[in-house]
């Protein structure tokens, strides 16, 4: 009998299942356009946890049809996976177009949406265009660009669900909406001088001044006029005033609170930018990407780079007089440019800029009205949460702006701007805020994964929330809240608290495990505790330096063994210690303590986060015992001296602690930097900005071992600081030799551990310091081991949600 040859199907059809952010990004009118040009039939449809595809054809054109699906999709969306299923092929009379279905909405909603996007080429060219409708329209959007997270309520991601359910389409933006060869085909927060949001001038007592186009050149001339301007922007309320007033620079900061942390500047465009800042290839993409972050920027003249020198030989140990100059002329000893004396007051003492783009057609049209740079920050007072309602703007950024520019367009959950600087390795994020959340996190791993609620820390919060797909690929997502702050007042635990909930209601999840911060006095401990009692479900306590290694281990789909340094401030210590400067080996849902700085007492406590020359003086009362006085005799007042002095000999009042962060502190004190601060971290910013790049020597230290644990003794470092100050040393070279001592530091633990082979992983909030992390990771580098450094997730506490959520993971 003769085989005849088996034919090739002329028709197939295939039901595709695309899951990543693939809803908010046209991706819908680009599989339709696709579709249509490669002549298949069939449908797409968004639905809660998925984009679904039905697509038939021949099967040369179906396979390009999935070729240019998996490798060239549209730039704002993300593809994790695509599942394609084969499907009997229908009757050519009921496939004979392909079409854009109404989304369904049943299942349990996945990450399928993007953050906010930045303003596109084309929209601002709209914008920018006379005879364009929508010429100086602020709300211009497209399916490239606008609010997403912002402004949706719930999934899947259609008009209805979001903020601009009240705006009515008009007939114009009907036609483009349903036009699959427009590019606003789809697009939900379509909106138009006819039917979309408008904005709004008001008066500090909530009078209308102004309202269109009148209501924004209104606010320019305000600013102009050196008045300050609180703007209803995409994510939150912002506060603007001209960066090259320094008497509006200063007014600022008095009414918000904020005398020395730097201001975020705006300039109009990557050409203004450059005037004032150098800029390198991967830092123009990153400021002019989708999303838009503030960009730590080199100041074009290094303002603020030369350091104070060394104090008289009467003071050579003490490092300030009672009544300090302010930060801003502590550092700054260069005769600046014009250019640089405009920007001044916006990051004093400072060789950084935090520079971003305007990222709205908003922010567009008010940098071209104003024609200068703008202070651009948070709508808040400092330690608060940032403002999202014009009520809430009114009561509490009242006391802080002249005027209100605002809009009617409901801003659905607080979203604040993203921080990143570019390092030796690439970009790092810092806050992880706009543009980024709430983009999911890939955690790789096998078998069943509980929905896991991550709760963070005290300082830097955010909250986490683990997803998973075991049954599609095996992985599970970890959604991260925005930037929520630190959970110092009433309002920023609220906001806390609505975070958590936001989460929970818009994927619709329940939690089988709560995790939180060791520590039992935090606010989100406290909450935690609450949570998981009402839900009845396993509370994770984890350490906060275990979670710090562990989020940066998570990043890198790294589950152990590897060696974590965790540098920061404070974190709770189970032998009743605040640890800070940890070693950690770790695997799975365990660590080991494997070195630590030698403690020291800090006296008063918290007290010393804003007071550096507490912890200076508990180091010198480990050298000196009370004789330490007289070298402290410049930081107090003589009954607060011999007070602290009291309760450093009685061991009151006094936790001892590991703390990197705090060594910090007590070397800036040490080395004439500031005594005390007004926001955490600033003495170590101090030390960093100070530091000669060029000096190559460091400091002697010591290992020692106690209880099979390494001890780094910080004696030798701290004497041989005393020492180049008593001889004259400046404080660029002391400073410059301290942070080459701590990388030294990190290799001999490693080297000494017994851990040679193993990935090293940085982590904690030192590893902000741009010359610290460069250090450190060179030296490991140059020695031959394998470092991994955060890049999803900021190095400070931003990133402890995300290891706690991975280490209850791993408990299971």
């Amino acid at each position: 009998m003769t085989l005849l040859p088996t034919s090739k199907p002329t028709v197939r059809r295939v039901a595709i299942f695309v899951r990543g952010v693939v809803q908010g990004v046209g991706f819908r009118p680009f599989v339709y356009k696709m579709a249509r040009t490669e002549g298949l039939s069939g449908w797409i449809r968004n639905e809660a946890g998925t984009v679904r595809i039905e697509v038939q054809g021949a099967p040369g054109a179906l396979d390009a049809f999935l070729d240019v699906l998996r490798n060239s999709p549209p730039p704002q969306a993300r593809i994790d996976a695509v599942e394609i299923k084969d499907l009997p092929p229908e009757k050519s009379n009921t496939t004979s177009a392909f079409e854009i279905r109404r989304s369904a909405g049943d299942s349990p909603p996945r990450p399928t949406i993007p953050a906010d996007l930045a303003t596109c080429r084309e929209c601002l060219a709209e914008i920018s265009d006379p005879s364009e409708r929508r010429h100086n329209y602020p709300f211009t959007n497209c399916t490239n660009c606008g609010p997403r997270w912002s402004i949706i309520e719930r999934l899947p991601y259609d008009r209805p669900l979001t903020s601009m359910a009240s705006f009515e389409m008009c007939r114009a933006c009907r036609a483009e909406y349903e036009d699959p060869s427009d590019r606003r085909f789809h697009a939900q927060p379509i909106a138009c001088p006819r039917c979309g949001p408008t904005l709004q001038l008001l008066d500090i007592q909530g009078r209308e001044l102004a309202v269109g186009e009148a209501a924004l050149s209104a606010a320019a001339e305000a600013l102009l006029a050196g008045r300050i301007v609180a703007l209803k922007g995409l994510g939150g309320f912002q506060l603007l005033a001209d960066a090259t007033d320094a008497d509006a620079v200063a007014r600022l900061r008095r009414r918000k609170q904020r005398p020395d942390r730097p201001f975020a500047v705006m300039p109009a465009s990557l050409e203004e930018t450059r005037k004032y800042c150098l800029v390198s290839d991967e830092e123009s993409r990153q400021l002019t990407s989708h999303q838009a972050p503030i960009m730590l920027l080199r100041r074009s003249r290094q303002l603020g780079a030369e350091a104070p020198s060394p104090p008289p030989a009467s003071r050579q140990l003490g490092a300030e007089a009672p009544s300090p100059p302010p930060a801003s002329r502590q550092l700054g000893a260069e005769a600046p440019s014009p250019l640089d004396s405009a920007l001044t007051g916006v990051a004093p003492g400072n060789p950084y800029l935090g520079v971003m783009l305007p990222y709205t057609p908003l922010h567009h049209l008010l940098m071209q009205a104003v024609g200068r740079p703008l202070i651009c920050t948070s709508g808040n007072f400092s330690e608060e949460p940032m403002a999202i309602a014009i009520e809430d703007a009114l009561r509490r950024l009242g006391p802080i702006a002249d005027v209100l520019l605002t809009h009617d367009r409901p801003i659905v959950r607080p979203v604040d701007d993203s921080i990143v600087r570019v390092g030796i390795d690439g970009p790092r994020v810092l806050r992880r805020a706009r543009g980024f959340a709430p983009l999911p996190i890939e955690l790789h791993g096998d078998g069943y994964a509980p929905t896991v609620l991550a709760v963070g820390g005290h300082l830097k919060n955010t909250v986490a929330l683990t997803l998973s797909r075991v049954r599609e690929t095996h992985h599970v997502q970890v959604v991260m809240s925005a930037h929520v702050g630190d959970l110092e007042s009433t309002l920023s635990i609220e906001v806390f608290r609505r975070a958590i909930d936001d989460l929970l209601d818009f994927y619709r999840a329940t939690p089988e495990i709560v995790a939180c911060d060791l520590h039992p006095d935090y606010a989100s401990t406290r909450h935690a505790e609450l949570l998981a009692a009402r839900w009845d479900v396993p509370l994770v306590r984890v350490q906060h330096h275990h979670a710090h290694v562990a989020a940066c281990m998570a990043e890198h789909g790294l589950h152990g063994p590897a060696l974590g340094f965790a540098w920061d401030g404070t974190g709770y210590g189970p032998d009743g210690t605040v640890w800070g400067g940890e070693t950690l080996l770790c695997e799975g849902a365990e660590y080991r303590r494997v070195a630590h700085l030698r403690t020291f007492a800090l006296p008063g406590g918290d007290r010393a986060v804003r007071e550096p020359r507490r912890s200076a003086l508990g180091l010198l009362f480990e050298l000196f015992g009370p004789a330490a006085a007289e070298h402290a005799a410049d930081w107090f007042r003589p009954r607060e001296l011999d007070n602290l002095l009291s309760i450093l000999n009685r061991k009151i009042h006094s936790p001892r602690t590991s703390s990197m962060g705090r060594l910090f502190d007590a070397a800036a004190a040490l080395c004439g930097l500031p005594s005390v601060i007004t926001f955490e971290g600033q003495a170590a910013m101090a030390m960093e900005y100070a530091a000669d790049k060029t000096e190559q020597e460091s400091y002697k230290f010591s290992l020692s071992s106690l209880d099979d644990r390494i001890v780094i003794d910080w004696e030798p470092l701290i004497r041989g600081v005393l020492a180049d100050r008593a001889a004259g040393v400046h404080v660029s070279r002391i400073s410059a030799r301290f942070h080459n001592s701590l990388a030294e530091m990190a290799v001999a633990v490693v080297a000494q551990s017994q851990e040679k082979t193993l990935p090293v992983v940085l982590s904690g909030g030192c590893f902000q310091n741009a010359l610290l992390a460069e250090r450190v990771l060179r030296r490991l580098s140059d020695a031959g081991f394998s470092v991994y450094n955060h890049r999803q997730t900021p190095p400070g506490d931003g990133c402890i949600a995300l290891g706690q959520a991975f280490l209850a993971l791993q408990q299971v």
